[in-house]
This record gives C-alpha cells, sequence and structure tokens, in this order.
C-alpha cells in the first residue's frame, strides 16, 4: 500500500466525534495525528478543550497538542509552521499523516498551503483597538480587508483585532496568498451530525466535562497567571467558566450560555466548511474506513 506524500483530514463541528474516528481510521491505516484545534495547542487546557487523553491516544502519537503558554496568543502562522514539520516527521516514518479538528483557518492553512503574512504583535495597537466596540472592529476589518471579512469568526474580538493589525501593519489586504498546491494528496472526511443529534451530543459532552472538573481547571489556569481576561479572550469554555469565577454569572447561566454558545460555535464551524467543495461528508466509520482504503491504495 502506498502511504507516502498522502493527507488524510478528519474535520467536523465540536462534539462530533473526530478523536474516536481518527484513533480507529489510524491504528487501521498506521497513522499518526496531527491536531488541528485553536485551544488544544495550549497547556493545560485538557477539560475545556476536549483534548485526547494518553488512555484514549491508544499509542497513536499525537502532534501539535500543549505547544504553547495560554498566557501568549498563538495564531496560524505559528500552526502552519508546526504542522508542517509535523507532517513531514509523519512521511519520514512511511506512515500516514492524519489531520485532525474543528479549527477551519487552521486546517486550510494546510490544505490550501496557504502563505500567511509574519507580523509581530503591536501591543499598544492591540490596546487601542480593544477599547472600540465589535461592531465598528468589524466594520474596519470590512474596509481595511473585505475578504478576511467575508471567513472571520464576526463574534471573535480577538480574531478581529489580529486581522486588522495585519492589514494595518502591512498596509495592504493581510488575506493570505495561495501556493499551487499542497505538497502532497489530499483526502478530506467532513463527519456530518443531524443538528438536534448534534445538539444533544454538545450538552452531554459539556456536562461530562462540567463533572470531570472544567471548572477546577480555569481556576487553576488563573493561579498559575493566566488572566482572567486572557481567559476570556480564548472563548466558550474558559470564557464562560471565568465569567462565573468572578460572579458575573450563576452556575445555572454559566451552563445555558455555554449550550447555546457551543451550538453557534457549531453552526459557524459547519459554515465554514461548507464553502470546501473537496470535503466528502460522511455518516460513520464504516464509510470512513471505505473511502480512506480505496483512497490509500489506488490514489
Amino acid at each position: 500500500m502506498e502511504t507516502t506524500s498522502k493527507l488524510i483530514v478528519i474535520l467536523g463541528p465540536t462534539s462530533a466525534g473526530k478523536t474516536g474516528l481518527s484513533i480507529k481510521l489510524a491504528k487501521k491505516f498506521k497513522g499518526e495525528v496531527i491536531s488541528a484545534d485553536s485551544r488544544q495547542v495550549y497547556k493545560g487546557m485538557d477539560i475545556g478543550s476536549g483534548k485526547i487523553t494518553k488512555k484514549e491516544m491508544q499509542g497513536i502519537p499525537h502532534y501539535l497538542l500543549d505547544v504553547a503558554n495560554p498566557k501568549k496568543r498563538f495564531d496560524v502562522a505559528q500552526f502552519k509552521k508546526l504542522a508542517d514539520q509535523a507532517i513531514e516527521k509523519v512521511f519520514k516514518k512511511n506512515k500516514v499523516p492524519f489531520l485532525v479538528g474543528g479549527t477551519g483557518f487552521y486546517i486550510q492553512s494546510i490544505t490550501d498551503n496557504l502563505v500567511l503574512p509574519e507580523v509581530k504583535p503591536d501591543w499598544k495597537l492591540r490596546e487601542k483597538l480593544e477599547k472600540k466596540p465589535l461592531s465598528e472592529l468589524f466594520d474596519m476589518l470590512k474596509a481595511k480587508d473585505p475578504e478576511r471579512a467575508k471567513n472571520i469568526d464576526k463574534n471573535n474580538p480577538r480574531r478581529i483585532i489580529r486581522a486588522l493589525e495585519i492589514a494595518i501593519k502591512l498596509g495592504r489586504s493581510n488575506t493570505p496568498l495561495l501556493k499551487k498546491s499542497p505538497p502532497y494528496e489530499l483526502l478530506l472526511l467532513g463527519i456530518k451530525k443531524d443538528q438536534n443529534e448534534l445538539n444533544k451530543l454538545i450538552e452531554k459532552r459539556l456536562l461530562q466535562r462540567l463533572n470531570s472538573g472544567m471548572v477546577a481547571e480555569v481556576k487553576k489556569l488563573h493561579k498559575n497567571g493566566v488572566s482572567w481576561k486572557r481567559l476570556e479572550e480564548l472563548g466558550l469554555e474558559y470564557k464562560f467558566v471565568a465569567q462565573y469565577l468572578q460572579g458575573k454569572l450563576e452556575h445555572n447561566q454559566m451552563v445555558g450560555l455555554l449550550q447555546k454558545e457551543i451550538e453557534h460555535f457549531a453552526k459557524r464551524q459547519m459554515t465554514w466548511f461548507k464553502l470546501d467543495k473537496r470535503i466528502i461528508w460522511i455518516k460513520d466509520y464504516a464509510e470512513a474506513l471505505g473511502l480512506c482504503r480505496a483512497w490509500l491504495c489506488h490514489g
């Protein structure tokens, strides 16, 4: 079976079952996993980000987990550099790299082989932009870089500020340039779930995380020097648990808001993924297994 220079991508919304599917496939096809999750890169952010445990890995090597300090921002350019290195490392072992996650821009940086502008943080500019309302920031981005504004999460001030920072610093659109094509063949598999089923899975997973010590995890991160402001920037579980720990929310408010926000997040993930026509949408392991086997054997 020819395994070199072929990359399999497993993507989909949060709680859809990407992790479990990727382990089964990686075991079947001598694969190794490169995580494409913008919060699992951070050390100490395990429960809230749904990071795979050593036991769940079942001996399958994983890359791009715990590579960054949560006190500092980690961006897509840093991700791409490390992911490219990891993919090359897996190829050299004559194994199959599986890129697995739900962060659309991280995945696109690899599947479209994006050339990303490297712009160092400008803390004074960020401080100035942080004082502006979110709607004004989004309008500024639409004026500075309409292409980036089309596919950015307009509810994420951190991402909008970073996009603005790049556009202002470069004095032009920061929309990444595309190389001709990635240096390997791609198979993109997306896990599709009915919305009601997905919402139930989100609820189940959220309750599991709360029962597994998610609040204690956020408390520990803060104790270790991650500011409340930074925790709120990290979004979803970290944002709402941080607000609860500061007394801004009651416990039941936190849980209710989290459920709604994660559901909205899953919809935004699907909106992003639907733009990529290369994705083959699958329902289960059997379907994925057949597609992987046919593609790896025959290309």
